[in-house]
């Protein structure tokens, strides 16, 4: 893992001011490996009366989508809420979570944004950036941006980009027919494209991608033994 990026003890402003200098850092073309074999997914879940953040990661074989490994990481709460500074709050328990695989996965998805953010610097790519892999953020919704609604077709598989200040910014993916799309956004080393691609590529018939929905189920297990000094816990599968 690179070193890291910066302090995670900022001001509200201080933050701001890092996402928009982090944003000019992010690469939007396609830095894949030749052969994809493992995709991995992290969310969050934040335990409000005990101001604790818990981050999920799963690893996947690809194209199987099977599960490789499963983590849990808890630690407390850094920062409160703040819209747009979402990743201040999840991140570091994500980075936590990531540093328990023992394969490193050669595509990551995010559960939250990637560059659909007014700074550019969603979840999704700023933990791109730290982790420096290519991420997707895989979004359930719609943070800043407009799309046409009645050209997004009903039928899975169909998607409309995503505009904000007449900027592509991502897309509005269809993963599901007849269901509400996912905001789909490159994050950081991937295209918009190709994050398109993998996001339906890793589809099990559900709106979320598998390596998402499967983080997701994780981080609100509530059947799992409470976790040592260091907060971190594995569990596999």
């Amino acid at each position: 893992m690179r070193p890291p990026l910066h302090e995670w003890n900022l001001t509200v402003e201080q933050a701001v001011a890092l996402q928009h200098e982090l944003a000019s850092q992010i690469i939007l073309e396609d830095h894949l490996s030749e052969s994809v074999r493992f995709v991995a997914g992290v969310d969050m879940a934040i335990n409000e009366e005990h101001e604790m953040a818990r981050a999920a990661v799963v690893l996947l074989s690809y194209p199987e989508l099977e599960i490789v490994e499963r983590h849990v990481y808890e630690e407390p709460v850094r920062m409160p809420y703040i819209p747009g500074l979402l990743s201040f709050r999840e991140a570091p328990a994500v980075m936590g979570a990531f540093q328990q695989l023992r394969q490193k996965p050669d595509l990551l998805m995010v559960d939250g944004q990637g560059i659909a953010h007014p700074r550019r610097m969603g979840i999704g790519a700023h933990v791109g950036l730290w982790l420096n892999i290519p991420t997707i953020g895989c979004a359930k919704s719609l943070l800043c941006g407009h799309y046409d609604k009645e050209a997004l077709a009903e039928e899975a598989g169909s998607w409309v980009p995503l505009v904000y200040k007449k900027e592509v910014i991502g897309a509005v993916v269809r993963t599901r027919t007849r269901v509400n799309p996912l905001f789909i956004s490159p994050g950081h080393l991937i295209s918009l494209e190709t994050s398109i691609r993998y996001v339906l590529a890793c589809g099990k018939g559900y709106r979320l991608p598998e390596t998402t929905r499967q983080a997701d189920k994780l981080s609100k297990d509530n059947h799992w033994i409470e976790p040592d000094d260091n907060q971190q816990l594995s569990l596999w599968s």
